[in-house]
């Protein structure tokens, strides 16, 4: 077969394309043993092509197209491994340490403080801190005033300005699937 001459990377590609695709998922269902990874690998391959920044013309069209989804074939291998050996440290990591949080757990708590810090956000210092220590940390009223340097009725009233202030931020949101503000 003659190389594949094209002006540009999608003409070639599309040369490409119409002469070799159905050779290339043959050839590499042959080596997957699964039609449909064959085809996502197919399509993978092109899409390479297509974003190649050379255009230079292709001589062998069907080894440089095997070359191409023999390396994605490789770079997928390795992501399964890593993938693998990740999900495996995970586990033994939960085993030897059953209270330790999962990675998911953590990322759901990051999200939940990061919502409760906007709707937080323009609330006074002592106000926020106190209505924070009351229901987050879930210390007395009196640890709080100490800790603060104000009184216990000072302290309730910093709480109510938070919870109003979560309603409001709340409010004004929209609907909200879970409370930011749980209670105590």
């Amino acid at each position: 077969m003659p190389p594949v001459v094209g002006t540009s990377v999608h003409g070639q590609t599309e040369a490409l394309y119409l002469s070799h695709h159905n050779w290339l998922r043959n050839w590499l269902w042959s080596r997957l043993g699964c039609a449909d990874r064959a085809a996502d690998f197919a399509h993978d391959t092109f899409y390479r092509v297509l974003t190649r920044s050379r255009v230079d013309p292709v001589e062998r069209p069907r080894a440089f197209l095997a070359r191409i989804a023999t390396r994605l074939l490789i770079d997928d291998g390795r992501r399964a491994r890593l993938e693998r050996a990740w999900l495996e440290s995970q586990t033994l990591a939960a085993a030897e340490h059953p209270g330790v949080p999962s990675c998911e757990t953590i990322s759901e708590l990051i999200d939940t403080l990061e919502q409760i810090a906007r709707l937080l956000d323009g609330l006074a210092d002592k106000p926020r801190r106190a209505f924070l220590m009351h229901r987050l940390d879930g210390m007395p009223q009196a640890e709080i005033a100490a800790e603060l340097g104000v009184s216990i009725s000072m302290v309730k009233k910093y709480v109510a300005q938070g919870l109003l202030h979560c309603h409001l931020a709340l409010r004004d949101e929209g609907p909200v699937t879970q409370s930011v503000c749980p209670p105590k």
